[in-house]
């Protein structure tokens, strides 16, 4: 018997933050990187005269000098103040730290495009995989929705089992499984709180999933979401998404250790085979090796999963262990559902996507073929 494993960020669902839903990822860069600078300030527990002058210079960057909500941000200040706003002068950082107001910075939402859920759904549908990885999903609730409406619409079979574990970004953006019903999700445990001194190391999660295969062995999916490359300042990044590709190859071998074959690392890791972040993780040692290397991968030309398929754009990564590597009969990168270059010529796509807000999503699906 053969079966699919598959792994596609679908970059949100019902929902996204309106700045993360425009045409090109780069036209929101701006507004992420003063989000995340800013919100790393708030964070600080004494705001110097310095501290102060940055916080209004971002404020504003943001659209928030003068209103606590700009076209893609809100400032919650919902006991003390942050700042005050005189009805004349400019305004003034009146906290000294992070202990005298209690609010935070919030993404604004707004709905996807109902022409990108569709095609969405229809990308697993036609991937038909039995255990579909998904990367930035809004939670739980929204997922079985999805299913039931979208996978589940023309004919498709919806899946049994959908999971979802709440990871640590705070946008909505969680790493989850979609399984068939003789696929159960026998166990899973969260990573959310492995920690680097007083910061938690996974900006989503490294959500360990036990999935029961028919004839009784165990398939384990590590799924994972790194720390993005597009936004803040490129050496914290970088050091970020190296701890976290470390530390899902500790507990890859841990799981090894403890007696588990058939395991998969999957999900997107935000950077590319060759980068310092994930030499630890890909190294040959390992035993750990990408679906897109193997023999019976059938490619179509593009090395890349993002955007345009450029080699500078393979972010997303199925992993086998070695006796998963042994079993794998085939694998593919599905680009239906994206819009390929600037008028969506590049590769094909489904017909009812007529512009880059209608694609699914800006990444492909990707999935193995294995034996049982």
């Amino acid at each position: 018997m053969k079966f699919r494993i598959a792994s596609y960020n679908v970059e949100n669902l019902f929902e996204r933050p309106a700045v993360m839903n425009l045409p090109d990822w780069s036209d929101g860069k701006p507004v992420l990187d003063n989000y995340a600078k800013l919100n790393d300030l708030l964070q600080k527990p004494t705001y110097t005269a310095d501290d102060k002058q940055k916080i209004l210079a971002l404020l504003k960057a943001l659209g928030l000098g003068k209103s606590d909500e700009s076209k893609y941000v809100i400032l919650r200040q919902n006991r003390g103040h942050l700042l005050k706003r005189p009805k004349s002068g400019a305004p003034v950082v009146v906290a000294n730290g992070r202990g005298d107001w209690i609010g935070w910075l919030e993404l604004k939402w707004e709905t996807v495009n109902e022409t990108a859920l569709a095609t969405t759904g229809r990308v697993i549908r036609d991937v038909d995989a039995q255990i579909q990885g998904v990367v930035e999903v809004e939670g739980r609730v929204a997922l079985k929705g999805f299913n039931e409406q979208f996978v589940g619409k023309d004919g498709g079979r919806p899946y049994e089992h959908v999971m979802v574990i709440d990871g640590n970004d705070e946008r909505g953006i969680d790493v989850g499984l979609m399984t068939r019903g003789d696929f159960p999700i026998v166990s899973m445990r969260s990573h959310v709180d492995d920690m680097s001194g007083a910061n938690p190391i996974f900006s989503r999660d490294c959500a360990e999933y036990e999935i029961g295969l028919p004839g009784g062995d165990s398939l384990w999916i590590l799924m994972n979401h790194f720390k993005s490359k597009g936004y803040g300042d490129q050496k914290t990044s970088n050091a970020k998404r190296k701890l976290q590709a470390d530390r899902t190859l500790a507990i890859y071998q841990d799981r090894l250790k403890a007696g588990a074959a058939l395991i998969s690392v999957m999900g997107d890791f935000n950077d590319t085979s060759d980068s310092a972040p994930l030499a630890g993780l890909l190294a040959a040692k390992t035993g750990l090796r990408d679906i897109f290397e193997h023999p019976k991968f059938a490619g179509d030309g593009r090395p890349g999963t993002f955007g345009n398929g450029a080699k500078s754009n393979k972010i997303d990564f199925i992993l086998l262990s070695p006796e998963l590597w042994k079993r794998v009969t085939g694998g593919g990168v599905f680009r239906k559902g994206v819009w390929g270059g600037k008028n969506g010529t590049l590769f094909p796509h489904y017909p009812e996507i007529t512009k880059a807000e209608e694609a699914a999503s800006d990444h492909a699906a990707i999935w193995a073929e294995l034996n049982l």
